[in-house]
């Protein structure tokens, strides 16, 4: 980039003072509104319980999904297991998780949960230093709980092979970050022009686009915008992901940050895409909401039956969306039992009506839930 040009939004005179048409965005913010108390007066009307089931349902796809968009799979038992041991929602066995899973938690819990307390620079150190417990991204060493130095030259966004390389954006040099994060600290706690949900999209490109971190930029972003919903919605249980719903538009997503960094501080384009996005989102909560209130129903039809614990926890990922099919062997596997054991276990509940044989089985013999009469 050479000395003059002006690229990037950044390098704009009116930086960082955003612009935006609120009678162009009314309509759209007026649904997530409505959305977002719809949703909230439902699940307030569940019992306590089941309010616990859905928020952990929530977090333990969001913490999943915020790491998907960056690439990263992570094991959502693991992440399951590590948001119900921190809340106290008691799911039987624990998965073991590791540090970095116990970092991603550890993130977007305190955004969400703590977010009346300020946002500091020591905070977000904190969350860097928990996303990156090694010191490492993968096989790269990289700063922890620092703002980035540019010591190996700008900080840019690129994909494609080295020969055809592609820079998709380039951020703002390492000696502007302290200034740059105190203004963007500065309005984030203190600003109170904007509507709070439209603070959270401005929350989100602002903090993405000073990039002021080597790796995990993306996903505190995200932690950043959560936080900001979380404030305007003055609540610490998430019934709904936006992560996850950035993660099924992740190619619109990548798109619309490049264009609106390469463009000027009129942001209603990407406004009213992250509106769209999160009113979708917000939308798309009620198949969390059916799948709760399926789970409900399942346990009180079957109250009155005997099961084992190993019983029980396989009905239970069977209810939480099992991927692919469970087979005896991975019954075996999963309750940590032999294989005459688990299939005992299944012809039990067949017997009973509670599973049944699933009729594209292939070669090896699967089961699923039986459909309630």
């Amino acid at each position: 980039m050479e000395s003059g040009d002006k690229i990037y939004i950044w390098q704009l005179g009116d930086w960082p003072h955003w612009t935006y048409d609120h009678q162009r965005l009314a309509p759209l913010l007026a649904q997530v509104h409505q959305a977002q108390g719809r949703l909230s007066g439902r699940m307030h009307d569940l019992g306590l319980g089941l309010r616990d089931e859905a928020a952990l349902r929530v977090l333990t796809e969001d913490v999943v999904k915020t790491s998907a968009i960056e690439g990263e799979q992570l094991n959502p038992d693991a992440v399951r297991s590590s948001i119900a041991r921190r809340l106290g929602i008691d799911i039987g066995a624990l998965a073991t998780a590791d540090r970095h899973i116990e970092g991603v938690v550890g993130m977007v819990l305190d955004a969400t949960q703590h977010h009346i307390s300020n946002l500091t620079a020591e905070r977000l150190f904190g969350w860097h230093a928990a996303l990156f417990p090694t010191g490492y991204s993968g096989l790269e060493k990289i700063r922890i709980g620092a703002w980035r130095d540019d010591a190996q030259g700008p900080m840019q966004v690129v994909s494609g092979p080295l020969q055809r390389r592609r820079v998709h954006y380039e951020a703002p040099p390492a000696h502007q970050l302290d200034a740059e994060i105190n203004d963007f600290l500065l309005w984030f706690n203190v600003d109170q022009q904007n509507d709070p949900v439209i603070k959270a999209g401005l929350a989100h490109l602002w903090f993405v686009t000073i990039h002021p971190f080597d790796n995990g930029n993306g996903r505190i972003a995200r932690a950043v915008g959560d936080m900001a919903l979380a404030r305007a919605e003055g609540a610490v249980q998430r019934y709904y992901s936006l992560s996850a719903q950035i993660q099924r538009e992740r190619t619109e997503y990548y798109d619309r940050l490049e264009t609106t960094q390469k463009g000027a501080m009129d942001v209603n384009d990407w406004l009213e895409w992250f509106l769209g996005c999160l009113l979708r989102a917000v939308r798309g909560a009620e198949d969390t909401l059916s799948s709760v209130l399926m789970k409900a129903g399942f346990w009180r039809h079957w109250s009155g039956t005997p099961m084992n614990d190993r019983q029980i926890k396989l009905l239970n990922r069977l209810l939480d969306g099992f991927e692919g099919k469970l087979t005896s062997s991975k019954w075996a596997a999963i309750a940590k039992c032999s294989q005459d054991t688990a299939l005992r276990d299944i012809t039990d509940l067949v017997e009973r009506n509670v599973l049944m044989r699933s009729q594209a089985s292939g070669r090896s013999t699967s089961y699923e839930l039986k459909p309630p009469a």
